[in-house]
């Protein structure tokens, strides 16, 4: 007897974004100062929590350079060790034209056809991807139409100057709130839909 079965299709595979911000819309101080975020027991629970929901990281080459300096260290292991341990055994992509290698530990460099590569992997089985920091990576990618969603966690904090979290854009992008999270440390967790152009 032949059976007619109907594939249901999985889950679509996302990319989000995760950037931290002061509340006058920093990412990082006038001298790249990144001392301010808010970072407590509730932040590292979430952080957690958010690692789990992924099996893949993408950076962009400032920020690939500075996680890979930390993480693998004896000091980060001590300091977090279930993070480091996430951080460190998770498939990573770092995306880059300049860069010549990327030695940290499963991690490989994509410097061509990102969005194709990424379109590719998006249909692979697997949990969501997350850009993590990489601001200017994050605008490329939006503008490419391939980030699902932004999640941008305000930071109690004025810095009056430094480099705005969107500066790289050239152009207008739309985008509607699907939700927030208030942290006890007054953080807020803002969730964006990026609004698709029309075509």
């Amino acid at each position: 007897m032949q059976m007619n079965m109907v594939q249901q299709d999985a889950p679509a595979r996302r990319i989000f974004s995760f950037m931290v911000a002061t509340l006058d819309g920093y990412y990082e101080g006038p001298n790249r100062d990144f001392d301010w975020p808010v970072v407590d027991e509730e932040f590292n629970e979430f952080a957690l929590q958010q690692l789990n929901e992924v099996d893949t990281i993408l950076f962009g080459r400032v920020t690939y350079s500075l996680m890979a300096q930390w993480w693998p260290t004896d000091a980060a292991k001590e300091a977090d060790p279930v993070v480091a341990s996430k951080m460190n055994g998770l498939p990573k992509i770092v995306v880059s034209r300049t860069l010549e290698q990327a030695d940290w530990a499963n991690t490989r460099l994509v410097k061509d056809d990102v969005a194709d590569e990424l379109a590719r992997l998006k249909r692979q089985p697997g949990k969501d991807m997350v850009i993590m920091g990489s601001s200017n990576l994050t605008v490329s990618l939006l503008g490419m139409g391939i980030v699902d969603e932004l999640r941008v966690m305000v930071n109690p904090v004025i810095l009056g100057g430094g480099q705005s979290l969107f500066r790289t854009a050239t152009e207008r992008i739309g985008v509607k709130l699907r939700k927030a999270r208030s942290f006890r440390s007054g953080n807020v967790l803002l969730h964006y839909q990026p609004m698709r152009k029309e075509a």
